[in-house]
């Protein structure tokens, strides 16, 4: 069987791929390695490792994606949904400086071109603002008080169904024609999977559009390998390698499309790229692999000692405060009960070494034993913990490139390699946790790596004026192959300093728009 397009990774801008192309008349296959998550399937807590986490080796088949590189942490979603499925449902558009910078600046009016795009992804999102504050959010404007920032605090805009009826209701958001929904309960529980139907995941949107529309999803397949047929630049199409992701011995196939669409983001696109640079899609630009970015992001916990709050509960980030003209911080929260994260975190420190810091940690907890004792042991850790998501707009950059064991590795491109320890960010954890009358952790490695985290790591196959400069042009084209395209986050080609989801829907909807009708075409 022969496919128009096969599009790889089913995310946010595979999604849009699916649902677009499909509108307009193309065969369309998404193969996508993660699972199908129902609102049941979801785990009730992050202690159901093998619904949380994906590790393959262990068979855990999971929604959520751990990888650590020399410079940096990243979570990442799996599943049909992607992203979607782990995200925290937060939707900012970029100030303008992301428009303005990095290396597609020059390739067009961003800020304009883009504004019909965001207010469509905005739409098919479902996208509204928070309509409650809970007690993480208003520790959040009392510090915002306290700095004497208070209007710089807002209510977050999230692609969440809110209904309080407490019933399953028809499609409120394409006259009838997608899923039913229910609303959403504020457990915190969005970064587990929502087990209540409410947060709008892409496979009740763009995805679920796009199957009505014809498109087939083939989920726990990887794809391995992309050849041109005839070994052409893709003008007679695509071989397309895959195989089973969630078994050892599976059957492996290939299948055969006039176009591919690669969509499986960052760590996904650029390593099976990078891997193919080498042998079948030797013309690659040279580019491939540079400008990887992570928003210059902090995760740093906050845990309250006291009992008369519950941090869990709400939606997974219901507010956000600007301290500055580049800088944000967000609260976000896990639903009661999910409490695996402690085990990964150790007393939250700075300095320039490990040893310094290692000490740090040992005097920290020799210092306040009650209260980290109370954190581990006693206290649940969701109920009684925010995680501050601390971003920049200020930009540095790091390389991804493969090793002589095939593995992927990091470098520090331009600027100073990525750190936890940001003056503005410790400055804020100090408030935040004086606020709630709490203490302060992080995950392990910061501690004894120096090595930050992020959910949003971008970059790698960014927008240029020529493969020298880029490895897809301003449509999402890559250079040097008919056909193919890339739409993901490995496309975002200048820091955004916001969650990036909205935007790569965005410009996902206007490589799609540049696409004709396959009946205009033939």
């Amino acid at each position: 069987m022969e496919y128009d397009y096969i599009i790889v990774g089913s995310g946010f801008g595979g999604s849009v791929s699916a649902h677009r192309l499909s509108q307009k008349g193309y065969k369309v296959l998404v193969v996508e390695k993660g699972k199908w998550y129902e609102a049941n399937d979801f785990p009730k807590t992050n202690w159901n490792f093998k619904k949380w986490l994906w590790i393959p080796y262990l068979r855990f088949f999971g929604i959520m994606k751990l990888t650590i590189f020399r410079h940096i942490a990243i979570i990442s979603g799996t599943g049909v949904g992607g992203g979607s499925l782990v995200y925290a449902n937060t939707l900012p558009t970029p100030k303008t400086t992301f428009f303005n910078s990095g290396s597609w600046k020059d390739l067009n009016d961003w800020e304009t071109e883009l504004k019909p795009y965001y207010d469509e992804a905005l739409r098919m999102l479902g996208a509204v603002k928070n309509p409650k504050l809970f007690d993480g959010d208003l520790v959040l404007k009392k510090v915002a008080e306290n700095l004497e920032i208070k209007e710089k605090f807002e209510a977050t805009r999230v692609a969440v169904f809110f209904d309080e009826s407490g019933k399953t209701v028809k499609d409120p958001y394409f006259n009838g024609e997608g899923p039913d929904r229910s609303g959403c309960t504020f457990c915190g529980a969005c970064m587990t999977g929502c087990r209540y139907n409410a947060k709008n995941t892409l496979d009740k949107n763009y995805l679920y559009l796009a199957q009505k529309n014809g498109a087939e999803i083939l989920a726990e397949h990887e794809v391995y390998d992309v050849a041109p047929i005839d070994n052409a630049d893709g003008i007679k199409g695509y071989e397309v390698s895959m195989k089973k992701s969630t078994r050892i011995f599976g059957k492996h196939q290939k299948i055969k499309a006039k176009g591919v669409i690669f969509s499986g983001g960052v760590l996904g696109t650029v390593k099976l790229l990078l891997k193919l640079k080498l042998k079948s899609l030797p013309n690659l630009s040279n580019k491939l692999g540079e400008d990887i970015r992570s928003n210059n992001e902090t995760l740093i916990s906050v845990s309250g000692l006291e009992k008369d709050k519950n941090l869990s509960k709400g939606i997974a980030i219901g507010s956000i405060l600007d301290t500055d003209e580049n800088s944000h911080l967000e609260i976000c929260r896990y639903g009661e009960g999910s409490d695996a994260w402690k085990l990964a975190h150790l007393p939250y420190v700075t300095g320039s070494n490990v040893f310094s810091r290692l000490l740090k940690t040992f005097l920290k907890l020799l210092k306040n034993p009650v209260d980290y004792f109370k954190i581990y042991f006693v206290n649940g850790w969701a109920k009684n913990t925010v995680v501050l998501l601390f971003m920049q707009t200020l930009d540095s950059t790091l390389k991804f490139k493969r090793n002589i064991f095939g593995q992927m590795t990091s470098t520090v491109s331009t600027g100073k390699a990525p750190t936890p320890f940001i003056p503005e960010s410790i400055k804020l954890v100090k408030e935040y946790s004086k606020a709630i009358k709490g203490v302060s952790t992080s995950f392990a490695l910061e501690t004894l790596a120096g090595i930050p985290s992020t959910a949003h790591i971008l970059g790698g196959a960014v927008m240029g004026a020529d493969s020298t400069t880029g490895v897809i042009d301003k449509n999402n084209k890559v250079f040097g192959y008919e056909n193919m395209f890339i739409i993901d986050g490995a496309m975002i080609s200048a820091n955004p300093g916001v969650n990036p989801s909205l935007t790569i829907t965005a410009i996902a909807e206007r490589a799609m728009d540049q696409i004709i009708d396959k009946n205009l075409n033939s």
